[in-house]
């Protein structure tokens, strides 16, 4: 007899069997995670509460779920350091739709399994190091919205199947190696919103079909090798706020489509009927707010459209543009930046720039321009950088400019500006360059500019700007360079000068200056140059100038000093020295017997010499005769001081025999037997030598971990010896990288590679025992005030040598090793200054090539010589140490620290020089100013050669042997190596730095 199931069980029944799915599911992708945990390399812990106990995943770190929180939605590893190939088994998860991965090192090509990831709407895998080719199976992820594969590895063409992806709305694949033309099939995504595909070396012209793209918000196309025209349906894009087509070689005259996007004769119409800005209402009919095309070869004039749009920032730098700015540019009310500079435009400014808007930036400079300044250009207290040199400018700088209190960099040089300065204007506070040279200024220079403290460089020259140079210039201790030649200024150059510490150059050639050249002078150690040749200065020439240590030139012609010559300019090392046209008497001194100073001492009648040599006549006998009876006297009170002297210095010599006795017989009663020598060469000494110059008076640098002491043995050898000690001072395995400087130096070989002689251990502490370097670090002489020594031949005899020795160690030594930690300070010089790398206290001898990267777990190096990738993956090989030679590089070229506040937020000596090297002019500002025009072609190789080391993608640096080939072939000498059998130059062999991306 059959019966009947009650409704209330069946519907129980299916809830069950429904809850039963769920929670199978669950576990599935749970496990699913867990192999996926497996499969990636985790020094971050992210995994750490990946628990495989537990059955819901949707608590892990990085994983969403549905609102219901059963089903994984979201799995989110980015910027993470997690290392390994790209984690296929996730696609098996059914119901996944995003997945960050950006910032890791997920190394290999993009896998085929991808497209097993249906649903798939998000996928981010930026800064990953990937290869190879992009999917054409892209297609088969037919809901991707979001795809964005920028900074890889990436080359070859875009596939069709990107044409396919109806839904995408972000397409980012900026700073790859793709290398075909832009194709013409990603016009047909309807709902594309961010197009990026910049810093690509592609080929070709800006395809038309990106018209098409009536969605879109952002097109950027910078430096990506484009040529022709800019295409006229861009004008379709009635949603695009940003676009970039900057560092191209685009042609031909901006379109008047760009200009006209919609509701163009309303816009005209009020700016007729109305004065003032254009209004918010009007300003939102056209949504472009960012346009750059610099860098290109565009030609024709500014469309006088554009005045009818409302941008924020327009940039069209480094063209070819002829005739007016658009009027209408003076009335945006967003505008902020605004840089046309070298161009061949001409006219007016408009009358209103910068009265609606927050106008912070205007570069105009290298044009034709004319007339007055806008009276209005800081009305908002905004304005920072006001660049227009080298145009026709005129009248006065207007009274409103005294009180723009924000400006920071201001250069009106090359123009024909008149009248005088107003005072304000000279004491801005926040200001760090004034440049007015070459115009038509006159008056005096205000005592005001006391009150510019951030004062750097101080360029007047070539106007007529009379009175002294005033007391209070005494005040701006930032300043660095005060160049004020060919003006009418006159009065003493004020002992106040002495007090500029920073202060490099120094030129006030050409005026009527007079009276006596202040003593104080000589206080200002950080001078390398003084002109002040074509003056009226009198009096002795002060003997203190020659005790500057950095000095390298000295111009005191055509003058009224008398006196002698001071003696002190002997220790000079001077490559312009020029006394000529003065009334100085006396011998010349004998380090200027040089044909270099051929013409330095001319027009001096009372100069001699021993012979007749530089324009100087020859001392006769008898002034020769009467100067020896003269210095009889002389020579009796040198010979009782002498004899003082040596009376002292036997004193000494006892009391240092009679301490170094008594520290011996001290040591004596010391158990030396306590430590335990290694020598790695034959031995001169013996350990007890070493030991008895563990003294404090030896010691030359002394840190928490270390010291170093300055032994001379008895035989007069100098050698130099680190003690370091255990952290625990007990337990010498803490030893502060002793046993990696064994590990590696005890068993190296090579002139470039500091040589340990050997070391001593024992419980506490470790001894390391150097040959000495007398010039000591390659960073301490460089940013020090002896940096003149290190002329352009010396600094490229250290750059090759220091490559040398370390192509030595990825490439003589079997495995490689790579040193972790170079830097200039790591680089010694000695009596000759050849270049020793030195301190491998965190060194790594490469396991094996097959691994291409050893993990490390923590980093090891110095901010501003690390690696970008090697900052967040922790992977270490030759590629690193290659990036930090580079950084060296750029260093002996450009003679600055590799990180300095000046180069701005978040920026290095690399991003500084490659933001830099982009401007025209950029190559003058880059290099050394210390170092002689004469090298700049192989200076400029050079710095190619650490712009190539320093490439923000591993796989685009050279090997450290061919990086000494590319600066063997930076030599003169070397040139000829250089050129080809076709007669061409090399690839490596350039006249100006490429543009560089970091």
């Amino acid at each position: 007899m059959s019966r009947e199931v009650p409704l209330h069980f069946l519907f129980f029944c299916i809830i069950l069997t429904i809850s039963s799915c769920f929670a199978i599911r669950g576990s599935q992708e749970g496990l699913i995670l867990q192999e996926l945990k497996r499969g990636f390399d985790d020094p971050l812990e992210v995994f750490r509460n990946w628990n495989e106990h537990d059955n819901s995943p949707c608590n892990w770190t990085g994983i969403t779920c549905d609102a219901g929180e059963k089903f994984v939605e979201e799995v989110d590893l980015s910027n993470t350091n997690i290392i390994g190939p790209f984690p296929s088994v996730v696609c098996r998860i059914d119901g996944l739709k995003k997945l960050p991965l950006a910032d890791n090192y997920v190394n290999g090509s993009i896998p085929a399994d991808l497209r097993r990831c249906r649903k798939l709407g998000y996928l981010d895998l930026s800064q990953s190091l990937i290869v190879g080719g992009l999917p054409d199976f892209i297609s088969e992820l037919s809901r991707l919205r979001h795809l964005d594969l920028s900074g890889n590895n990436l080359s070859g063409p875009i596939p069709p199947a990107f044409g396919q992806l109806l839904e995408l709305q972000v397409l980012n694949l900026v700073f790859n190696l793709l290398n075909t033309t832009i194709p013409p099939f990603l016009g047909n995504l309807p709902n594309l919103l961010q197009f990026n595909l910049a810093y690509n070396p592609f080929t070709g012209t800006v395809p038309p079909e990106l018209g098409n793209l009536t969605k879109l918000q952002n097109l950027w196309l910078a430096g990506c090798n484009l040529v022709g025209e800019i295409p006229e349906t861009l004008g379709n894009l009635a949603e695009l706020t940003n676009l970039d087509l900057s560092i191209n070689r685009l042609s031909g005259s901006i379109p008047e489509s760009i200009t006209k996007l919609d509701k163009v004769a309303q816009i005209e119409l009020y700016q007729n009927l109305l004065s003032g800005p254009i209004p918010v209402a009007m300003g939102e009919l056209k949504a472009l707010k960012r346009f750059d095309a610099s860098m290109n070869m565009l030609n024709g004039s500014i469309p006088a459209g554009l005045g009818s749009l409302n941008l924020e920032s327009l940039n069209l730098y480094q063209n070819d543009l002829v005739g007016e700015i658009p009027p209408g540019l003076g009335s945006f009310a967003s505008l902020t930046e605004l840089k046309l500079f070298s161009n061949r435009l001409t006219g007016r400014l408009p009358e209103s720039l910068g009265r609606y808007s927050d106008l912070q930036a205007l570069d105009i400079a290298d044009n034709l321009l004319s007339g007055s300044l806008p009276p209005d250009l800081c009305k908002n207290k905004k304005l920072e950088i006001l660049s227009i040199f080298n145009n026709v400018f005129a009248g006065n700088i207007p009274e409103s400019l005294g009180t723009c209190t924000s400006l920071n960099r201001v250069r009106l040089g090359g123009n024909k500006f008149n009248g005088s300065v107003p005072s304000s204007f000279w004491g801005l506070p926040h200001i760090s360059l004034l440049e007015l040279k070459d115009n038509n200024f006159e008056g005096l220079i205000s005592p005001d500019i006391a009150n510019a403290k951030c004062l750097s460089q101080l360029v007047i020259n070539g106007n007529t700007f009379t009175g002294s140079l005033p007391t209070e210039i005494g005040e701006l201790r930032n300043l660095s360079e005060i160049i004020a030649s060919n003006n009418f200024l006159t009065g003493a150059l004020p002992p106040s000068v002495g007090k500029l510490q920073q202060l490099g150059k120094l030129d006030l050639s050409n005026n009527q200056l007079s009276g006596e050249l202040p003593a104080e002078i000589s206080s200002c150690k950080q001078l390398g140059e003084i002109n002040l040749s074509k003056n009226q200065f009198s009096g002795s020439i002060p003997a203190s100038v020659g005790t500057l240590p950095v000095l390298n030139y000295l111009d005191l012609s055509d003058n009224l000093l008398t006196g002698l010559i001071p003696s002190e300019f002997g220790n000079l090392k001077l490559n312009t020295f020029d006394v000529s046209n003065n009334r100085l008497s006396g011998a010349v001194p004998l380090a200027f017997a040089n044909p270099v100073y051929e013409k330095s001492f001319l027009g001096n009648p009372e100069l001699c010499s021993r012979e007749a040599f530089n324009g100087t006549k020859s001392c006769s006998e008898e002034r020769s005769e009467r100067a020896k009876r003269q210095s009889w006297w002389w020579l009796l009170r040198c010979l009782f001081a002498l004899s003082i002297i040596i009376f002292v210095l036997g004193l000494a010599w006892f009391y240092r025999r009679y301490r170094n006795f008594a520290n011996a017989e001290r040591k004596k009663s010391v158990d030396k037997s306590s430590w335990m020598l290694t020598s790695f060469h034959r031995l001169r000494f013996s350990e007890y030598e070493i030991l008895d110059c563990l003294d404090e008076d030896n010691v030359i640098v002394s840190d928490g971990a270390s010291n170093v002491y300055k032994a001379t043995l008895n035989n007069g050898e100098l050698l130099a010896i680190k003690r370091l000690w255990s952290i625990y001072k007990t337990n010498a395995s803490n030893d502060n990288g002793f046993q990696a400087e064994v590990d590696t130096l005890g068993k190296i070989r090579h002139k470039n590679i500091v040589k340990l002689w050997c070391c001593c251990s024992k419980s506490d502490s470790n001894l390391l025992v150097y040959e000495y370097m007398p010039n000591g670090s390659l960073g301490d002489l460089l940013h020090g005030p002896k940096a003149s020594v290190l002329d352009w031949p010396i600094r490229y005899k250290i750059a090759l040598g220091a490559a040398q020795g370390l192509a030595y160690l990825h490439h003589g030594c079997v495995p490689a090793i790579v040193h972790r930690d170079v830097k200039s300070n790591n680089i010694l010089l000695d009596e000759d200054y050849v270049a020793h790398v030195a301190d491998f206290g965190v060194a790594k001898i490469l396991q094996s090539c097959a691994r291409g990267a050893d993990s490390m777990s923590a980093i090891a190096g110095s901010y501003g010589y690390i690696a970008p990738e090697y900052a967040y993956t922790l992977k270490v090989n030759e590629k690193s140490d290659i990036y930090s030679f580079g950084v060296v590089i750029l260093e002996l070229v450009t003679g600055r620290r590799p990180v300095d506040p000046e180069f701005g937020e978040n920026k290095d000596l690399v991003k500084w020089l490659c933001n830099k090297i982009e401007k025209k002019n950029g190559l003058h500002e880059v290099l050394d100013p210390k170092l002689v025009d004469c090298f700049k072609e192989e200076m400029t190789m050079v710095m190619r050669v650490g712009l190539l080391c320093t490439s923000v993608l591993p796989i685009n640096r050279p090997s450290m042997r061919r990086v000494v080939e590319m600066l063997q072939e930076a030599n003169p000498h070397h040139k000829a190596k250089a050129t080809g059998k076709d007669g061409k130059l090399s690839p490596y062999y350039c006249e100006e730095p490429t543009i560089c991306i970091v």
